[in-house]
């Protein structure tokens, strides 16, 4: 038994109840907005919503049953979804027929093919439009009917969940205004109903604010205290929850099954990663590293081994001579999605001071400088909760606490658990002085994968995309310049446009429908990369990660957020094995690695400030995000309905709910208003005053009833009979229990008039001598 009374609102309670439900209905719509293409759907469903409820309210004031007023809600909704959707073309339409019906039917079909074909954010055309209005109206009819009809509004908070679910499904949060409001309206209608009647409860309503005050900030604060620490645990931002600030909340993670047919969704602006980076021989001069000695995590000088005039000249120790630090690699596609890599794959831990790299030549040996340039970074890990650990793309030793692997084949660094906040790192990284005139004269290469680097899924396009691949490189000579017509083939602005919005499938293959759409991101230009460079039989694969990020401004140390997380194919070259470039556009990643950067002119090193290192990126939905200089055009317009459509529309449906009110009010006012026991105390009272029988308002039930009987008794010289009696005991019972007990009495109307009737009937019985009755004084007895 509860101890607290949830009452079904009547009067200026249930409009206010249908109100609520209205709101919270509106405010769950926009969970939408990040699914679907700015268009009239939101002011349509809005509007929908709005007029129901109005039609839903006013017959609610005046109906006899809890049912009739949904019942006539959604009469008025299919009516309106028949008159605005089921028109014929070209002409307006009043009232619905058999045609309105199949013209809404075929719409809505088409509706649903239009989102089984489509990615998010789907167009907003009309079709679409018609099923979120279906749904919006439906939602709120489900929940006025749970919350005002039936008297139980915790439920109609499963109907709001119904408009979330696909956002939260999907992975495509919208704001935390639309949750913030629904909650708040719904927490209002929870307070409705719980709310005290009678002013004879003031003090009680005053109990029940204070417990529901305390509460709610019991709420906000176990929320502001617990949610920090559910945020750290790992893996956290790989669940999709609702947005509720700039960026997903917690730690995040790089995803290792990126989709071609996915939109970017949000991007996390939390750092991820911040680093530093030092030149060795400039530490030397206050603190040298014996040579051959391990590294210390952090450490300023390396271990290099001859540090001598031989000493390669190399680029300028900088992020952008580190270059990308990267997650991990990926080499099976299938037309459409990448694969995770094979943790099988063979590994061996890491060892302080040794270099890791596939290159069997170099790896297990300690960095040195007649190789190329050493760089010494030391890393140190914010909210990025991963089982990879990012590295730099040259060789490089690794100093890392925990038991943290190498797989040569992959060129990655994988642990048994992820990574965590504060944890810190080191690299000595060996940078390489490699140059377009040493490609230029490289072999395609064989990386010892038994041909999955070359693998080329199988689809109806793969000729179409094989062709395209040696079209676009037909005047080059050798396969570094074949991989640097690819590259400059997708950078030109000419030939694609930089989008975090996916195009609609439009065949089976995702790198076709790029090709032709010629619109996405970076997973959609490296991908496409990978695959035209296998058809030209050079080995690739995709390489996922972190662009160096942004200098805090002291030029040694760089902060990564995920906004910096990026992908970028990677092409196999004998004698340098794996080597990076850069399809994405430079709005996103700026200028392109030295060696395959046309205006470099073929030099190793780097000629751009570290301050201008580029934006890119996004958090674990994805590996790259929008910059703000871009702009996202959808590919499919919003259709656009005519005002006049919408005024007939919206007349028709008010015209179909003030002709259901009248006919209601009429049959109203023929059977009179519903008797409730407060109703059936009243009439009573108003039929015993004119035999002058009454009693004082300040009089309970109970005190009244004992005055009756004394009063008849006083006027005819004779007790109230008994049925009289009885009928008047159960309805000052059901009227005490009505006003004060925890639960409403379950009496029907015919009962209550019952009651009336024989108790008037008693009454009058008992005093119907006249005579009698007038020989006393009249005037008000109040239970005296």
């Amino acid at each position: 038994m509860n101890a607290v009374a949830v009452h079904i609102p009547r009067g200026p309670r249930a409009l206010l109840a249908t109100a609520l439900v209205a709101v919270g209905t509106c405010t769950s719509v926009l969970a939408l907005k990040g699914l679907i293409q700015p268009g009239p759907w939101l002011a349509a469903s809005w509007l929908s919503v709005i007029l129901v409820a109005a039609v839903v309210a006013g017959v609610r004031s005046v109906a006899r049953t809890s049912w009739m007023p949904s019942l006539v809600g959604v009469v008025v909704a299919v009516c309106g979804l028949l008159i605005r959707y089921g028109a014929p073309p070209g002409r307006i339409q009043v009232l619905p027929d058999l045609g309105s019906l199949r013209r809404t039917v075929a719409a809505a079909h088409e509706g649903t093919v239009v989102i089984n074909a489509s990615l998010v954010p789907m167009p907003s055309v009309r079709p679409a439009e018609l099923l979120v209005v279906i749904g919006a109206v439906a939602v709120f009819l489900l929940a006025d009917a749970l919350a005002v009809a039936l008297g139980v509004p915790a439920l109609a908070g499963l109907a709001y969940a119904t408009l979330w679910v696909p956002a939260i499904v999907l992975g495509f949060p919208a704001s935390g205004w639309p949750l913030a409001l629904t909650a708040l309206a719904y927490l209002l209608l929870l307070a409705l109903s719980v709310s005290p009647t009678s002013a004879a409860l003031a003090s009680d309503r005053t109990r029940r604010v204070s417990v529901a005050a305390s509460a709610a900030v019991g709420v906000v604060v176990v929320t502001l205290v617990v949610g920090p620490a559910v945020a750290a645990f790992p893996g956290w931002a790989s669940v999709a929850l609702p947005d509720l600030g700039s960026g997903p909340v917690g730690p995040m993670r790089l995803s290792d099954d990126l989709d071609l047919r996915e939109s970017l969704g949000q991007r996390s602006q939390q750092r991820v990663l911040t680093y530093t980076v030092t030149d060795p021989k400039a530490a030397k001069k206050d603190d040298a590293s014996p040579a051959g000695t391990p590294i210390p995590r952090g450490a300023t000088a390396s271990p290099t081994s001859t540090p001598t005039s031989t000493a390669a000249v190399g680029p300028s120790v900088s992020a952008q001579a580190v270059g990308p630090l990267r997650a991990f690699t990926l080499t099976t596609f299938d037309g459409r999605q990448w694969s995770p890599p094979d943790n099988t794959a063979p590994s061996t831990r890491t060892a302080p001071g040794a270099i890791l790299s596939p290159d069997a030549h170099i790896a297990g040996t300690a960095p040195d400088a007649t190789r190329g340039t050493i760089a010494d970074v030391s890393l140190t890990v914010n909210a990025l909760r991963d089982r990879h650990l990012p590295i730099s793309t040259f060789p490089r030793a690794l100093d890392a606490d925990g038991p943290w692997r190498y797989a040569a084949s992959t060129d990655t660094v994988t642990g048994a658990r992820a990574t965590s906040d504060g944890m810190k790192y080191g690299m000595v990284v060996e940078i390489p002085s490699l140059t377009a005139a040493e490609l230029k004269s490289a072999s395609i290469g064989d990386p010892g994968d038994d041909g999955a680097s070359l693998a080329v899924p199988p689809s109806s396009h793969a000729d179409d995309i094989a062709a395209k691949a040696h079209e676009v490189t037909s005047t080059a000579t050798t396969p570094y310049e074949q991989a640097l017509e690819l590259q400059t083939y997708f950078r030109s602005t000419q030939n694609f446009t930089y989008d975090t919005k996916v195009a609609p499938a439009r065949t089976d293959d995702a790198v076709w429908d790029f090709l032709q759409s010629r619109k996405g991101y970076c997973v959609q230009f490296a991908t496409s990369m990978v695959i035209m460079a296998r058809d030209l039989g050079i080995p690739a694969r995709l390489a996922v990660g972190f662009l160096p990020g942004q200098s805090t401004g002291d030029g040694k140390t760089y902060a990564v957020t995920g906004h910096d997380s990026h992908a970028w194919p990677e092409l196999y070259f004998a004698g340098h094995g794996w080597v990076r470039f850069e399809p994405t556009p430079a709005v996103q990643t700026g200028s392109p690695p030295v060696w395959s950067d046309p205006l470099a002119g073929g030099q190793g090193g780097t000629s751009r400030p570290d301050n201008q290192v580029p934006h890119g990126g996004q958090a674990s939905g994805g590996p790259e995000a929008t910059s703000n200089e871009t702009t996202t055009t959808p590919t499919v317009q919003a259709e656009k309905s005519p005002w006049l459509a919408v005024v007939v529309t919206t007349v028709g449906v008010l015209l179909i709910a003030i002709l259901v009110a009248v006919l209601v009010v009429r049959r109203q006012v023929r059977r009179g208003p519903v008797l409730t026991p407060e109703l059936a105390w009243a009439r009573a009272r108003r039929r015993l005053a004119a035999l002058d029988v009454v009693w004082a308002d300040s009089d309970t039930p109970r005190v009244a009833a004992a005055g009756v009987r004394r009063q008849v008794e006083e006027l005819s010289g004779q007790p109230l009979g008994d049925t009289a009696d009885a009928a008047l005991a159960s309805l000052a019972r059901t009227v005490e229990r009505e006003r004060y007990a925890p639960q409403r009495p379950e009496v029907d109307a015919a009962t209550l008039d019952r009651w009336v009737g024989e108790l008037e009937s008693g009454a009058r019985e008992a005093l119907s001598d006249r005579t009698r009755r007038a020989a006393v004084p009249s005037g008000p007895r109040a239970g005296s």
